[in-house]
């Protein structure tokens, strides 16, 4: 492939929606070196809109299209209180059949996106007001809300906001770790790692 492969993320949050290419720019280097990889703006839609019939479908449908045949769309949302076993492989069953011409992934965050930087959680220590000594949960993808896990430990007496807060950290926490402490992380690393192997084949 000669050009770079365009990855097309939809995600639900404004947070991610700032955070989820500096995470794959991060990513893809380690996965596969040299890989030429652009990161597309993400087409950020609410969760709510995103479970109901024939909208996963259409935006899945957007986003092959803004890659235009030369890349890969992930699909990333927090489960919440849903089962991932079960949500997961119904929504990638349904993004395929949306485009089946397209290679598509679709990754659910335990309980929450911010779970991650839990399991990592001596990697953020000292960042956005967090203590030198921070330690992580025995269980991250078990905190209902990392969100406010994260507020509370803070010691600068901020809240925690994610369209700054959540790059910040997305840009710094071991990816390593993450992988080791939340299943949901090592799903998507194996994800995109599967999207790179599907379109560097296309690409030959």
């Amino acid at each position: 492939m000669t050009e770079p492969l365009v990855l097309v993320p939809i995600v639900e949050g404004e947070g991610e929606k700032a955070a989820v290419p500096i995470l794959l720019r991060r990513m893809v280097p380690e996965i596969e070196p040299g890989r030429a990889v652009t990161v597309s703006k993400p087409i950020r839609v609410a969760r709510g809109s995103l479970l109901k019939e024939a909208e996963l479908e259409r935006y899945v449908d957007l986003a092959a299209r803004t890659h235009g045949g030369d890349g890969a769309v992930l699909v990333l949302i927090d489960a919440d209180d849903d089962c991932v076993a079960r949500l997961g492989p119904a929504l990638q069953a349904r993004a395929e059949a949306a485009r089946p011409d397209s290679p598509v992934a679709v990754v659910i965050a335990v309980k929450e996106y911010e779970c991650w930087f839990l399991a990592a959680a001596a990697s953020i220590r000292g960042s956005r007001g967090l203590p030198e000594d921070l330690a992580p949960p025995d269980d991250a993808e078990a905190v209902r809300d990392a969100k406010g896990w994260i507020k509370q430990h803070r010691t600068d007496g901020l809240s925690y906001g994610p369209t700054v807060d959540q790059p910040a950290l997305t840009a710094t926490f071991d990816m390593q770790a993450a992988r080791s402490g939340a299943p949901s992380f090592d799903k998507l690393w194996r994800e995109v790692a599967r999207l790179l192997g599907e379109t560097r084949v296309l690409g030959d």
